[in-house]
């Protein structure tokens, strides 16, 4: 595998080394001893999945502490781009955002640690996005940051986002108290 830094803080972009040959491919989805390496020694306690169809917009979500998740998220069938907001009040980064794009082809993975508002948006039909958690899901300790808040000028790549009723009403950032 082959982790790379991003510039915020505790973000990591995790390329796995893929073996292809006319069967098809193999790689190592995940290795607790190489991410150990990377600096994730976080444990895994939950797997999640989901299908969307093209321009489905999900996030931007995070879990409050004590209950807050770290997430190692990859793209099984299809293409996201993926997104992340610094919500850590004391990181120097605190309200920027990264994203970038995760597809069956590139097999990259990323690590999301506690303290960021995660979200993705479908670009391909029938996308199927796995991410393995640190912490299980608590819905008293959910939040919402919104998708489209113009004060961090997200460029989510698609028109027209699938939304759910709960990503509508998410929070803006500067009414946003943060509790990391």
């Amino acid at each position: 595998m082959l982790t790379e830094k991003t510039f915020i803080e505790g973000l990591l972009v995790i390329k796995p080394k893929v073996f292809e040959d006319e069967r098809g491919y193999f790689f190592e989805s995940f290795n607790e001893h190489l991410l150990a390496e990377a600096g994730i020694k976080d444990k895994f306690i939950q797997d999640n999945q989901s299908l969307s169809q093209k321009n489905v917009l999900r996030g931007l979500h995070f879990q409050s502490p004590p209950h807050a998740q770290g997430k190692l998220v990859r793209v099984i069938k299809g293409a996201v781009l993926d997104v992340v907001v610094d919500i850590r009040k004391k990181s120097s980064t605190y309200g920027k955002h990264f994203s970038i794009e995760l597809n069956e082809q590139n097999k990259t993975m990323f690590w999301v640690p506690p303290g960021f508002a995660h979200g993705f948006a479908t670009l391909q039909d029938n996308t199927i996005f796995h991410y393995e958690c640190t912490r299980y899901y608590n819905k008293e300790s959910e939040g919402s940051i919104l998708y489209n808040d113009p004060g961090l000028g997200i460029n989510w790549e698609i028109s027209n986002p699938v939304l759910s009723e709960k990503d509508k009403t998410g929070t803006l950032l500067k009414d946003f108290v943060s509790p990391f």
